[in-house]
């Protein structure tokens, strides 16, 4: 069985969309359930969740709600609820298409060794893509394409939450997200992705990218302001510096000094988007670079 986990956090605009669109597979139900996990929505997340179960009567849904605030929290609440050998997470503002868990099944199946595996993330921006996005920004949107072929997550890359699955014995022998890391509320805290995939790479399991396996992640107007690139520069920095406290001291210092100096690579990106008549970009990375420092060097 495969289980599809899906957080959500005052998401109810989207929310139906997003569930309606896993229903719509082409895919035997009693193969599949839908693990949804509310974290403490005050809007009508719950009257969404009701109207999906009397829309699609068939689909094995069970919606939980995670009292302690966080995506960590709510991600690892949807691991204990839910009961398959592989476990799917897609975000709440993310629509997949009908072939989706069939693909998924079959490239489990044709790579037996794959402990976890991502997909093919495509942004669609609600309002159109902003002037300031340029290949450095892009990421910020979790953005994920290595083509259309099946391969591996090499080196530093791994896979983004909004398309990701993990095999369930992964989780037992190398824990679920930590709870330090992640979103809570309006907090835009990230890292525990990263730091469960490296646990893995540390102990050589094998991550793949199945380039048939796509969603695509709906980017609202909230999300491409110059306010939201200064608050996850500063929610990416305290997330790494949480990540590196965990290691020696001397790591820490090491990283600040890393990160000022992708700062004064920053000035030359800033300078050539700049003769180049395209200064919003330049401000963007500018932006987000001297926020992710001053997250970092935050106590």
């Amino acid at each position: 069985m495969i289980s599809v986990i899906v957080c959500t956090y005052n998401r109810a605009k989207y929310l139906y969309d997003a569930l309606s669109h896993i229903a719509q597979n082409d895919y035997p139900v009693d193969d599949y359930e839908i693990i949804l996990v509310n974290n403490n929505s005050t809007d009508n997340t719950l009257a969404e969740a009701d109207r999906f179960k009397h829309d699609y009567p068939n689909v094995n849904i069970k919606v939980v709600t995670e009292q302690q605030n966080g995506l960590s929290q709510a991600r690892n609440r949807g691991i204990e609820e839910s009961k398959g050998e592989f476990l799917v997470f897609l975000d709440d503002d993310t629509t997949v298409k009908n072939n989706y868990l069939h693909n998924i099944n079959e490239n489990i199946k044709h790579n037996p060794d794959a402990t976890a595996f991502g997909g093919k993330v495509v942004p669609v921006f609600e309002t159109g893509m902003p002037k300031w996005v340029s290949c450095w920004t892009m990421p910020l949107f979790a953005v994920t394409d290595k083509g259309e072929e099946t391969g591996l997550f090499k080196g530093m890359s791994y896979p983004v939450g909004a398309n990701m699955g993990v095999k369930r014995s992964a989780f037992e022998k190398y824990g679920t997200f930590d709870t330090q890391l992640g979103r809570k509320w309006n907090l835009l805290l990230g890292g525990e992705e990263k730091d469960f995939f490296y646990r893995l790479k540390a102990d050589k399991q094998k991550i793949y990218y199945f380039g048939n396996i796509a969603v695509e992640h709906l980017i609202p107007i909230s999300r491409t302001t110059y306010d939201y690139i200064k608050n996850i520069g500063i929610g990416i920095g305290i997330s790494e510096r949480i990540r590196y406290k965990k290691k020696k001291s001397a790591r820490v210092f090491t990283k600040a000094v890393w990160e000022i100096a992708k700062n004064c690579g920053s000035v030359l990106l800033w300078a050539y988007y700049a003769i180049s008549f395209r200064p919003a970009k330049g401000k963007a990375i500018m932006i987000l670079r001297k926020n992710v420092v001053a997250g970092f060097l935050r106590k």
